[in-house]
């Protein structure tokens, strides 16, 4: 269990941080970079939440998804350099992202299909919704740029999680506009 006696430390005044391993890294690296993303998702989420309010099914599946994206903040917090570390650090495992598919197709089984693309909107849980899909591929691109650094690795399952998550908040913005009643379609070139 954490425990955490003081916010503050003062160990990042000089723009650094400190890793799950012991490594200090700038603010500015692409590891911190992609877990600080993940924790922008998470608040998004956490946003959306606050509008599913008619969906308990939808919020409880937002708040394993909120305790998910911890654990992929752990994850990345902690590289494995080599297979060094004394102990066995928290990574995003198969059955999380299994979890992810076996939502999106629950969510799916209500929706009607597309006739268009999806803009954002519609009622504001939905609007948060996508606002946590864009954050969450953004992650993905910061992820698979890390993972592709030399000497840097990311979890296998850690990169299908959030592949698969930006899915689910697609489908899950669908979900919380009455099922995609509510959706708001593009239509190309209306506005030229």
């Amino acid at each position: 269990m954490i425990k955490l006696d003081r916010i503050y430390t003062r160990g990042g005044d000089r723009g650094e941080t400190s890793l799950g391993d012991g490594q200090r890294r700038l603010k500015c690296n692409l590891r911190i970079d992609a877990f600080g993303t993940i924790d922008e998702a998470n608040s998004a989420i956490g946003l959306a939440r606050l509008s599913t309010g008619g969906q308990p099914e939808l919020d409880a599946m937002l708040a394993r998804i909120q305790n998910d994206l911890f654990d992929l903040g752990a994850d990345l917090c902690t590289p494995d350099a080599a297979g060094k570390l004394k102990f066995e650090p928290l990574r995003i495992v198969q059955s999380q992202v299994d979890r992810l598919e076996h939502e999106i197709d629950t969510l799916n089984e209500g929706l009607g299909p597309l006739l268009s693309f999806v803009l954002p909107g519609g009622s504001p849980a939905a609007a948060a919704l996508h606002l946590a899909r864009t954050i969450a591929r953004r992650a993905e691109r910061l992820m698979v740029a890390l993972s592709r650094q030399p000497g840097e690795t990311v979890n296998e399952p850690a990169l299908r999680y959030i592949n698969r998550l930006s899915d689910l908040l697609f489908v899950a913005s669908r979900a919380a506009n009455q099922n995609g009643a509510g959706d708001v379609l593009w239509k190309p070139g209306q506005t030229r």
